[in-house]
């Protein structure tokens, strides 16, 4: 029995897909549940699975295709294993009867030409080096790879065009909408780590041995966001039209790296977990993220988010606001420098923070006013009710 492998429904107001990566090709044998074909939407990457033991029999797309909900992407035949061997034979067969003889291969390579895509008029369906020279001089543009990188000559300058991913597309058309509708402005401030460095290393042992989780620094700065933000309640909020929506919840977007990009997954009610919950749930978002697993639930509706470039050696960054959120504070690396502490020059772990924030909506003395209070918490982190916090 030939079965059909969809597109499968890919979330609200999402109706297109890129083909991301082909796991799978024609003659594979498959179990059921076995992953097939990777998905790229604008928001997530997504898996199609056989539905079924089989084999595949034949692929309809190509990696970089992009397609709909309910788009074919492969054929395959149901059946145990053993019930398919000859499938597969003949399968395999009619995949490899388009075997390049020297002539035809050499001269599509040359030419940047992808024979995957030529109809061969040779036997068994071989490409001969006619049908080569056939798209070459037709202009065949679908026998040309997406992505060519061709040969230069000494002293020529070489290119290689990628399409954008759907991700990388929409980061661009966000970041983008988020300057042009958004009055964003930035205030800096800089934080001594001592403090949070000290406990940190009094309890990361227990704590990790206690609750499975390592003890970080996002977690100290999630709980301080938090705080501030019930202080200062504008920079949770978002503009809507002519109104101002106030948000008495606190889901805090934090970004973290992925292989498509950069992506902001949120943690749900951080004004209800504890350090070790903050630090899981950072965690289990970070591995889905890696692991191309996040849902579209994983990725909307945080109020506030928190990027750490330090983690990649930045020392002073002005973050972009994530629509329609009205603030990002802005993490960075820890250096030693000398400051001045009750009137002597000490060396001291500092960092330099920043809030990007709506003007719209935030005034300047409630930026700053956010900012230092979260400098002071994270100063002094008893303030913070640090043991409740950490499960002691």
């Amino acid at each position: 029995m030939t079965l059909e492998i969809k597109v499968p429904a890919l979330g609200e107001s999402v109706s297109e897909a890129t083909i991301a990566k082909l796991h799978k090709k024609a003659g594979d044998i498959v179990k059921a549940d076995e992953l097939v074909v990777e998905l790229e939407t604008d928001k997530v990457t997504l898996e199609v699975n056989a539905p079924a033991n089989g084999i595949i029999s034949e692929l309809k797309v190509a990696e970089g295709d992009n397609v709909k909900v309910g788009d074919i992407v492969a054929l395959m035949k149901e059946g145990a294993a053993t019930a398919v061997t000859s499938v597969v034979k003949e399968i395999k067969t009619e995949t490899t009867s388009t075997t390049l003889s020297p002539a035809p291969k050499k001269l599509a390579a040359e030419n940047n030409i992808d024979t995957t895509k030529i109809s061969g008029t040779g036997k068994d369906g071989r490409v001969t080096k006619g049908d080569v020279l056939e798209a070459i001089s037709s202009g065949n543009k679908s026998a040309v790879p997406l992505q060519t990188k061709a040969p230069a000559s000494f002293g020529e300058k070489q290119i290689e065009r990628v399409k954008m991913s759907k991700l990388r597309q929409k980061i661009a058309e966000r970041l983008k909408e988020s300057q042009n509708n958004a009055a964003i402005l930035t205030t800096f401030n800089e934080v001594d780590m001592s403090a949070v460095m000290a406990l940190r290393a009094e309890y990361k042992d227990v704590f990790e041995k206690k609750h499975g989780v390592k003890l970080g620094f996002m977690s100290f700065f999630v709980r301080a966001c938090v705080e501030a933000l019930k202080e200062i309640p504008a920079v949770n909020a978002e503009i809507d039209g002519t109104d101002i929506i106030y948000k008495n919840f606190y889901d805090v977007g934090v970004a973290v790296g992925s292989p498509q990009g950069l992506v902001v997954p949120v943690l749900r009610d951080a004004n209800h977990l504890s350090l070790a919950g903050i630090e899981a749930g950072i965690g289990e978002l970070g591995k889905k993220a890696r692991d191309g697993k996040l849902t579209i639930p994983d990725l909307t509706g945080a109020t506030f988010t928190i990027s750490n470039g330090g983690v990649y050696g930045s020392l002073m960054s002005t973050p972009i606001i994530n629509p329609p959120q009205s603030g990002i504070l802005g993490m960075h690396k820890i250096q030693e420098r000398p400051v001045v502490v009750n009137g002597k020059i000490e060396i001291r772990p500092m960092m330099y923070l920043a809030l990007s924030y709506d003007h719209r909506i935030v005034d300047g003395k409630e930026a700053v006013t956010f900012l230092v209070r979260v400098k002071e918490l994270i100063e002094n982190p008893l303030k913070l009710e640090t043991k409740q916090l950490l499960g002691f």
